[in-house]
């Protein structure tokens, strides 16, 4: 949902407004009992969550006439347009996106637009057109993604990953229990196997990581709605930020770099601090899929028709 308008993005995508969806406009905390989830409980316990809200308003380079109409929600299209230019992508480290949707509404007052399961279901719990708070200096321009996954761990630390990855006569079995996952409409009978069966091992900010793959189910429809993202929004340039030799950037772009960069971003580039989507993270294999799809020329012209 884009300014109140539907786009369909080619995979299964739970809107806020649906039966199993994650509602990030509740100042509710979502889990836990209910008698106790108010804001005024919240603040109360001090867990963390400062303000009702978890989200804001995209206010950077608008006029002031231009804020006036958006301050109550009148975002046009051709408005956001001109302002969203960044796709950022993270992986939530809590290995579900009910798990990650418990952690950014519950403990951090925090917000992402969209949120990738394991099974490849997305859940969208915001409208395009709000601030979501999740990749700080790049929040205004920005529509951010959670892929579940239980993330990259430094190289002495891999024993960790054996809670989420078991070795099975295939190669790896993802180990998900059924309370960790959501409601969306891949989750009956799903087994999640890493896109690569063995430890991807990598550099980010100059820190050697391990990490398994995401699912084929995670890039099938990451792709899509990356172009879809692409299409809606065209400043989303379709690619990634890159060195001096053409290959990814493994580090955080100087700032300079990075407020001239359009198009689509790890956690990592915006910040020293993070190192998501991690080292297994298939860029090249990501891209293709997603420039397969803006290939497409009959459902990229329907997209922009609306």
């Amino acid at each position: 949902m884009v300014c109140g308008r539907l786009f369909h993005a080619g995979t299964p995508v739970v809107l806020w407004t649906d039966a199993g969806g994650y509602d990030a406009y509740r100042v509710e905390r979502r889990y836990g009992a209910w008698t106790n989830s108010s804001w005024e409980a919240t603040r109360a316990e001090g867990v963390g969550v400062d303000t009702p809200n978890r989200y804001g308003l995209r206010r950077e380079g608008l006029s002031a006439s231009e804020l006036e109409q958006v301050r109550g929600g009148g975002w046009d299209l051709p408005l956001l347009r001109r302002v969203v230019d960044q796709f950022v992508l993270h992986y939530d480290a809590t290995g579900t996106s009910r798990r990650c949707f418990e952690v950014l509404q519950d403990r951090r007052g925090l917000s992402v637009h969209f949120m990738l399961d394991v099974d490849g279901t997305i859940y969208q719990t915001l409208d395009l057109k709000e601030r979501a708070w999740h990749a700080t200096t790049s929040n205004s321009r920005s529509i951010g993604i959670e892929i579940a996954q239980a993330g990259a761990v430094p190289l002495a630390e891999t024993q960790r990953l054996s809670a989420w990855y078991v070795p099975d006569r295939g190669g790896v079995t993802l180990q998900v229990s059924a309370d960790m996952l959501g409601r969306g409409p891949g989750h009956g009978g799903f087994v999640g196997r890493p896109a690569r069966p063995d430890l991807v091992l990598g550099t980010i900010q100059g820190i050697e990581l391990a990490q398994y793959d995401f699912t084929p189910e995670q890039y099938a429809a990451l792709a899509r709605l990356t172009a879809t993202l692409c299409v809606v929004f065209p400043r989303i340039r379709c690619d990634f930020p890159r060195d001096g030799a053409g290959h990814l950037q493994a580090s955080k772009l100087p700032e300079a770099e990075l407020r001239a960069f359009s198009g689509i971003l790890g956690h990592y580039h915006i910040q020293t601090n993070k190192v998501d989507p991690g080292p297994a993270f298939d860029w090249d294999r990501y891209l293709a899929a997603t420039r397969r799809w803006l290939g497409r020329g009959s459902r990229r012209d329907a997209l922009l028709e609306r």
